[in-house]
């Protein structure tokens, strides 16, 4: 049959046609407002619906599939549901569009650095004794200071673990995902850099202090204290990063 494109704005340009009607059918799913779990109509209602053949509706499907906005089922109720992209798989996607893009500790901190002390700030005074206690029981994990190298990397693993739980509390979804991603990059860059050499008391106990005096800040609803707490950490963290950093350049010249 013959294909004329989608009549909408994001049909123009050199795409593809599969991925035309895949923009096409996701703007349908928004203007028909489908949630997660609701019914996508059929193969035969797509190739009338959007004027185009089957090949290009199957692999339209193929690409939203990819993309985890769009689920199949087979058997007794099977067909095509909404997806919902969970941020896992999200921050998997955009951990790949940085995959070859020289991304250095400082832009890491310098995104940081701006974004965690607001959302410290504007938790100030909302967070529940529940979720208060739930950060509290990640410090556990770090409550005395690394006899190795390993612990050491075992802990700062769990301080960050506590970040990315605080940008799971906040109302602000974009600010949270974003958050939670630097702190899944910095964990990754942990594990497999292998930044942490020795064991450093004094900045063990410097992080710890911040994390004690931002829960208290948290807790009494002081949002100037909370920002400042948590700007200064990011500050003190960035530091000891870029000196990790350092050090394992030198011990990678050295081999």
């Amino acid at each position: 049959m013959a294909e004329t494109p989608p009549a909408d704005p994001k049909s123009r340009g050199r795409r593809s046609r599969p991925l035309r009607v895949a923009d096409a059918i996701k703007d349908w799913v928004v203007e028909h407002g489908l949630q997660p779990g609701d019914r996508l109509p059929g193969e035969a209602e797509l190739i009338e619906q959007f004027g185009m053949s089957k090949g290009t509706i199957r692999e339209a499907m193929r690409l939203l599939q990819a993309q985890g906005l769009v689920e199949t089922k087979t058997g007794p109720g099977g067909g095509s549901f909404v997806g919902e992209v969970t941020r896992e798989r999200a921050s998997a996607l955009l951990a790949n569009y940085f995959y070859f893009r020289d991304v250095s500790i400082n832009d890491i901190y310098q995104v940081r650095i701006a974004l965690e002390p607001e959302l410290a700030a504007s938790l100030a005074g909302k967070l529940t004794d529940a979720q208060l206690a739930e950060l509290e029981a990640i410090m556990e994990h770090y409550a005395e200071p690394a006899r190795s190298a390993e612990e050491e990397r075992q802990q700062h693993v769990a301080s960050l673990r506590f970040h990315a739980r605080l940008s799971d509390f906040g109302n602000n979804a974009l600010l949270g995902f974003f958050i939670g991603f630097m702190a899944q990059i910095l964990t990754d860059l942990t594990v497999y850099k292998q930044l942490y050499t020795a064991p450093n008391h004094d900045l063990w106990q410097r992080g710890r202090l911040h994390q004690i005096d931002l829960i208290a800040a948290l807790r009494t609803g002081d949002a100037a204290k909370a920002h400042a707490v948590m700007r200064s950490h990011m500050e003190m963290a960035q530091s000891l990063m870029d000196i990790q950093e350092a050090e394992v350049m030198k011990r990678f010249i050295a081999e």
